[in-house]
This record gives structure tokens, sequence and C-alpha cells, in this order.
């Protein structure tokens, strides 16, 4: 149970955990209130330009100084495939339009879902934003030291979707 959720937000009961649909959850005992958790939602865009695919080189933990995809988390109300263009300006100077979602991401335990897309680059200067120590274009052969295993499989994903011409 998180420390903020010691206490109803309805009533301000005590909560107590018990198994609510097979899962231990937080629940109130005084007005029954059951604590759901939302999963954060975050965006991966891949951005391809001669055969290569950009990377941002991390100047944030976790996996500082490694490799990712440029994306970040979706501001709670904005649509999920603006939040994978305004990552991309803000960690790299370059405008995409988002074209195809590439597929949703998940592992057991983590609160994160990511959603990747394939992006066609519009215009700008590539530079590195603030959580960006550098930008570059690599062949997907070819990759730098990853921040993320999930990277090379949106990578690989990605490749096979374009191979079967469904992108």
């Amino acid at each position: 149970m998180l420390h903020e959720d010691r206490y109803c937000a309805t009533c301000a009961s005590p909560l107590v955990v018990l198994e609510i649909q097979q899962r231990a959850r937080p629940v109130c005992k005084a007005c029954g209130r059951v604590v759901y958790y939302d999963p954060k939602i975050t965006v991966a865009a891949i951005v391809e330009k001669g055969g290569k695919v950009l990377l941002v080189r991390r100047a944030t933990e976790p996996g500082l100084g490694l490799w990712s995809l440029p994306g970040g988390y979706v501001d709670r109300g904005e649509v999920v495939e603006e939040a994978a263009a305004r990552e991309v300006q803000e960690e790299t100077g370059l405008r995409v339009k988002v074209e195809h979602l590439v597929g949703l991401f998940s592992e057991a335990g983590q609160t994160v879902v990511l959603a990747a897309y394939d992006t066609t680059l519009i215009d700008g200067r590539l530079a590195p934003g603030p959580e960006a120590m550098e930008v570059s274009f690599f062949t997907p052969a070819r990759l730098p030291p990853l921040a993320f295993p999930r990277d090379s499989h949106i990578l690989d994903a990605w490749q096979h979707i374009r191979s079967t011409n469904q992108i």
C-alpha cells in the first residue's frame, strides 16, 4: 500500500488491505471504498531518417548516460499521440507527425504502460533538450547501449510491421 493511501479519500478512515477480485487492494472498512491503482501511461516515438532511428542519450535516471527512444509520460488530459510528438520536440528539437501505433508494451509488476508510435519527421533542428545529453540517429543493427530493454523490443516490432507492409 502506498504511503498516501493509508486513509480513505472519501471518509478519512484508515484503510486495510483485503483480497478483492483476486488482488490485494486497500479497502475502507467504514464506507467500503476500494482503491484501484491506475497505471502510468508513457509514450515512445520511432523517428526514422535514411534507414536510421533517432535515440536520446539520457541525462536523467533511470538509465543516466544510456540511450533510449524519445518519449516520456502522458500528462493527464493529454491526447496520447500529441504527447508522443511533444516528447520528441522537447527531447530532440524535431517536429514529427505521429502516424501509427506500433504497439502497447507492459511488464508484470510494473506501473507503466508504454504506447509506441511510428512517426514521420517534419522539420526542426536536431539538438538535445534538457533531459538529454545528446541525440543521434543509429542503424537498428548497431544500437548503442540502451537504457531500457523494451526499446529493442519496440524496434523489433516496428521493423516487423514495416517488413510486412502493415504501416
